[in-house]
């Protein structure tokens, strides 16, 4: 969950470094630190909190190097402090580190047997004593560092410098993300692509066990072992700009707006548009959807959400039994696969820890494994069968909002997919739907030029100490997913229910300073919703409806309703949404949270 960059080339790397922890620290925001091999020195600056903690102790002492590496940690092991940031060091070794040394109790035991002092309470702090006696025993540091990555176990992306051998820089990878970037008489190591898109588009990304060994002219790969692998060069796709947050406030408001956009552009690839039928030849050439005879999706947090809105849609259009499971659960039940059966992994960065090690089982348990990913060279992407890629673009926001409507889409295609190829639907309808999914960018703009209103609304809300989100049917994971964007971003309490449960225990919650947010298009569902209102109401609850009709507008028992506008049951997941991601976002500003880098959160979840 922590964000690694590293450069060695022929210009200063601090300036590298710190432009690179900018672009990574959505990854995590404890603190952060650099450290620079010059000449016979080593030298490590680090500050607790924001990266303008660090920015500024730069500013004080500058820093000059040509081969460097920064950090910004989100804290795992040890407490968010200036002595457990990264990097850490010996007296002659710096390491950065994005993972968990599982074995590191042993390992510290060990180096306290033999006399070594720590500095920290991290496990990462292991790894540069390690290297620091191997280097005493063998001399060669190659040599010495690959031992050492011999020994660790857990899952780890690793930047290492060596005082003295400012000539190189090393990088590991096991379990955690980590790739390089070819430049022109400099190479880069970082967590994702996105600190490297502004010096080269040449990636490669690293798998499990790869060590490299980075010099301003070159990069050669080995396994731990040292013999030599051959990884193949990749362009990426990453545009510079698309990082930038210009003109919005938030990359979270940035990326809820730019959902018409990132729909339509995940739609191309998934439709054919003249015909108005779906398109998935990637996926057929794999897999046979007319012999699925089960489907079973696992994700975590938004995709989790995502995936739960899938079940009904491939139920129904599909008519195809199908488990929604959350990732950090699945594997430990050993749950039994149907024959026959595929399994569906989402995720928007492709890396996520516990989705993975899912992917992992049901593969080893011979289900095909479908991916749906927003980063084309993840990890999850590599080791799936097929890929159905979401074409969001970067999302920095620590709260998933474009990620989550694109995933939805790609689901909603699937479940079309499913259902034509199993006789379950006709053609007919499968044009019909696909139309309704080809107007959702217009839509979804009509819902955003409600922006001033939803806003005005949450300022009636600013100081509520709970909400209480319902839904029924495809709305409810929309209720879950509300009432998740409140927590996360504004620390403000909230739960998510079926609204067929409120009788069932949430009811007691409710009184007249209590919000109850109800997700209610006018759909199959809608009278029942409608008695649920009334309940609610009953009990003194101050009602924010978001629908698609004018009859709960206009009716006394609604405090606020906000409009979707024009929609159909399939769509309506999509568009009600929206109202939901703006009034968390607003509720937010209002309090003056920090909106895209919430406390105790960090984007990518690469540690179980």
């Amino acid at each position: 969950m922590c964000g690694i960059i590293g450069v060695i080339g022929e210009r200063n790397a601090t300036p590298v470094l710190m432009e690179g922890l900018k672009r990574l620290e959505y990854r995590g925001y404890d603190s952060a630190g650099i450290a620079l091999a010059w000449r016979d020195e080593l030298v490590v600056v680090r500050a607790l909190g924001k990266l303008v903690n660090l920015e500024r102790a730069l500013t004080v002492e500058p820093r000059i190097g040509f081969v460097g590496i920064g950090h910004t940690r989100w804290a795992t092991h040890g407490a968010p402090t200036e002595r457990n940031a990264h990097p850490h060091c010996s007296a002659n070794v710096a390491v950065v580190h994005n993972g968990i040394i599982e074995n590191h109790p042993e390992l510290k035991a060990e180096l306290l047997s033999e006399g070594v002092e720590f500095t920290s309470e991290t496990d990462t702090e292991v790894i540069p004593h390690l290297i620091e006696r191997e280097l005493r025993r063998e001399g060669d540091p190659e040599v010495a560092v690959r031992r050492v990555l011999q020994r660790l176990e857990g899952a780890f992306a690793l930047g290492i410098l060596l005082r003295g051998h400012d000539e190189v820089l090393y990088a590991a990878r096991r379990g955690s993300p980590l790739l390089i970037g070819l430049g022109e008489g400099e190479n880069f190591i970082a967590s994702d692509a996105t600190p490297l898109v502004p010096y080269t588009r040449r990636m490669v990304y690293l798998n499990d066990n790869d060590f490299a060994i980075l010099t301003r002219d070159g990069v050669r790969l080995t396994d731990f072992q040292g013999s030599p692998v051959v990884r193949e060069v990749k362009y990426s796709q990453v545009s510079a700009d698309l990082t930038d947050k210009w003109p919005y406030r938030h990359y979270m408001q940035k990326e809820i707006f730019e959902q018409p956009t990132a729909i339509g552009e995940t739609l191309k690839q998934l439709i054919r548009p003249m015909e108005r039928v779906v398109a998935l030849e990637a996926l057929t050439s794999v897999i046979s959807l007319g012999e699925v005879s089960a489907v079973s999706i696992i994700a975590c947090g938004t995709s989790w959400h995502a995936g739960l809105v899938a079940r009904y849609w491939i139920e129904q259009l599909a008519r195809i039994p199908t488990s929604v499971e959350i990732a950090s659960e699945y594997r430990y039940r050993e749950p039994p696969l149907a024959p026959g059966g595929i399994t569906v992994v989402i995720s928007q960065s492709g890396e996520t820890a516990d989705t993975l090690a899912a992917l992992r089982y049901a593969k080893g348990h011979g289900q095909k494994v479908v991916a749906i990913v927003n980063v084309a060279e993840s990890s999850i992407a590599r080791a799936a069968d097929v890929v159905l890629l979401t074409q969001a673009g970067p999302e920095i926001g620590v709260a998933s909002t474009k990620a989550f409507t694109t995933q939805l889409v790609v689901l909603a295609v699937l479940a079309l997919g499913l259902g034509r190829a199993r006789g379950e639907i006709t053609e007919a309808v499968e044009k019909e739907h696909v139309e309704q999914l080809v107007r959702l960018p217009g839509r979804i703009e009509r819902v955003l030029a409600r922006d001033r209103e939803i806003q005005e609304i949450a300022a009636k809300f600013l100081h509520a100490r709970g909400f209480l989100f319902l839904g029924r049917g495809s709305s409810f994971p929309i209720a879950l997913e509300g009432a998740l964007k409140l927590k996360e971003i504004s620390y403000i309490h909230a739960e998510g229910y079926a609204a067929g449960e409120m009788k069932h225990g949430p009811i007691a919650l409710i009184d007249e300073e209590l919000p109850v947010v109800v997700v209610a298009p006018r759909d199959r569902l809608f009278d029942k919703v409608l008695s649920n209102l009334e309940e609610a109401r009953a009990r003194g609850g101050r009602l924010v409806v978001v629908t698609n009709t004018e009859v709960v507008a206009d009716w006394p028992l609604v405090d606020d309703c906000i409009s979707v506008g024009e929609c159909e049951e399939f769509t309506a997941p999509m568009l009600t949404v929206v109202p939901l991601q703006l009034l968390a976002y607003h509720i937010a500003v209002l309090k003056g949270t920090d909106v895209d880098q919430p406390r105790n959160l960090a984007k990518s979840v690469t540690v179980e």
